[in-house]
């Protein structure tokens, strides 16, 4: 049963339309889910009845999972045995007539222009290699609207300051590049000359453009880590880089910007997508 699911992470992974860390969840919801069959006598994966998989939605709920991870489990297990069908590996779909749980989502948040400012400020206050390379990093994820997965990957290499360009690979490999500005450009050009040599002090040939203080290229969970000691510096509940994600496409869109030009530079395979994610903030930040 987990060849099959290992095939179908694979079919993902190679199709490039899922993010890494899409991947990683559904690698988790089947495995609980493989763990569930088995406890019940099932083998096989023709031999998962709709009941089964009914069973397996009321043992999430017992379990106290929220609707939210109700639902995307729900979807993962759909994907999967869609793909199994597919496949010819299950003579039916027994997933067709199994609903999902009904989640609102609250809309992303966008910080203010205030709130910007005061943000791309604080690092400027005590500026050590480690502050000089967030001061970098924020001017560029608010400059730019890049994911966290496009920051952590960038190398370098990556950024051309004399043509003010950055250029990022996104879902599926798909590469943009993007404008940086004179903020941005400024702040990287600062870092590169006067911090990141001393952060690569032991790792001097790595490639990545952000560094830990070990040398290291920065993690997710790192960079979570500094925007959640902005937070608590700005006062703020959180700050994410979807938040600042979001407030680059609100800015943009308040000043007059295309959606269709938003989607380009935030990489959007479909113009809805960049509708979802900025509706209902230009006058929030307005």
């Amino acid at each position: 049963m987990q060849q099959h699911i290992d095939t179908f992470l694979q079919h993902l992974q190679q199709a490039g339309d899922v993010a890494e860390n899409t991947l990683s969840a559904y690698q988790t919801d089947l495995s609980q889910l493989v763990a569930f069959m088995r406890d019940r006598g099932r083998q096989s994966w023709p031999a998962v009845t709709y009941d089964d998989l009914l069973a397996f939605q009321l043992h999430l709920r017992e379990r106290g999972y929220a609707d939210s991870t109700i639902a995307r489990r729900t979807a993962a297990v759909r994907s999967f045995f869609t793909f199994l069908h597919e496949q010819g590996i299950i003579p039916a779909n027994p997933t067709e007539q199994i609903d999902a749980p009904k989640v609102t989502y609250a809309p992303p948040q966008a910080l203010t222009p205030e709130q910007v400012d005061a943000l791309l400020e604080l690092p400027l206050r005590n500026p050590t290699p480690e502050r000089m390379r967030d001061k970098a990093m924020l001017e560029l994820l608010y400059a730019t609207g890049m994911q966290v997965s496009e920051l952590i990957d960038l190398n370098r290499t990556d950024v051309g300051l004399e043509e003010g360009t950055v250029t990022c690979r996104g879902r599926g490999g798909r590469v943009r590049t993007l404008p940086l500005g004179h903020a941005a450009s400024t702040a990287i050009e600062e870092y590169l000359d006067n911090a990141r040599s001393q952060l690569a002090r032991n790792a001097p040939t790595s490639p990545a453009l952000f560094l830990n203080h070990r040398g290291k290229r920065l993690s997710r969970q790192g960079i979570w880590l500094i925007l959640q000691g902005y937070a608590q510096e700005l006062g703020l509940a959180e700050l994410t880089p979807r938040m600042l994600r979001t407030t680059f496409a609100a800015h943009l869109l308040r000043d007059g910007a295309k959606v269709d030009d938003v989607q380009k530079l935030l990489g959007h395979a479909a113009r809805t997508s960049t509708q979802l994610y900025t509706q209902a903030l230009v006058e929030d930040v307005g």
